[in-house]
C-alpha cells in the first residue's frame, strides 16, 4: 500500500510539472526540499509575512525563536550593516537576512557566487515581502554578502512588481 501511494504521488507530481514550461519545471524542481531555518523574534509580524511569501513560492520554513537573535547573526557572520529583523539559513549554510524576495534567493541558490555568505535586504524596506503597507514602496538593493566581509549589489528592486 505504501509503495502504491508513493507511486501515485510521484505520478501526480510528474503530471503536475508537465504542464509547465522548461524554465518553470526547472525552477519547481530546484525548489524541492529547500527548507530554510528562520531565526526571528517571537512577536515579529513582518517576519511572518516574509515566511508566508517564501512558503507560497515553494520554500519550507522551520522557525526558531532564539533568546538572543543577535548572537545568531554574529555567529553566522552577518555584519551589523547587513542586519534586519530575521535571519534564514539554507541547508548548505547560505544566509538570507531580512526581507529578501524569494525570486532572488532562488536565483542565488541556482548558482551561488564564489565566496558568498548569502543575500540581505538591510533594514526593513517598505513594500518588500512582509513589509507591504498598501501601495507604499521604496526601492531598495538586495546585497550579496561575502564571507570576507565585503559586499556588492546583487539586484536593485525599483518597483514592487519586480519582486515577484
Amino acid at each position: 500500500m505504501k509503495s502504491l501511494l508513493f507511486s501515485s504521488l510521484s505520478v501526480f507530481a510528474l503530471v503536475a510539472t508537465l504542464g509547465l514550461s522548461g524554465a518553470e519545471r526547472a525552477h519547481a524542481q530546484s525548489l524541492d526540499d529547500i527548507t530554510l531555518n528562520v531565526y526571528k523574534e517571537e512577536t515579529c509580524g513582518c517576519c511572518v509575512g516574509w515566511i508566508t511569501h517564501m512558503d507560497e513560492r515553494g520554500f519550507d520554513s522551520t522557525v526558531f525563536h532564539p533568546t538572543d537573535i543577535y548572537s545568531i547573526k554574529e555567529e553566522l557572520g552577518v555584519l551589523p550593516k547587513w542586519q534586519s529583523c530575521h535571519t534564514a539559513v539554507s541547508k548548505d549554510g547560505y544566509v538570507f537576512e531580512g526581507h529578501v524576495p524569494a525570486k532572488y534567493i532562488s536565483q542565488f541558490l541556482a548558482s551561488p557566487p564564489a565566496n558568498a555568505l548569502g543575500l540581505t535586504a538591510p533594514g526593513m524596506p517598505m513594500g518588500s515581502p512582509g513589509m507591504e503597507i498598501g501601495d507604499s514602496f521604496n526601492s531598495y538593493d538586495v546585497i550579496l554578502m561575502k564571507k570576507d566581509g565585503t559586499s556588492e549589489v546583487f539586484a536593485t528592486v525599483k518597483t514592487q512588481a519586480e519582486q515577484y
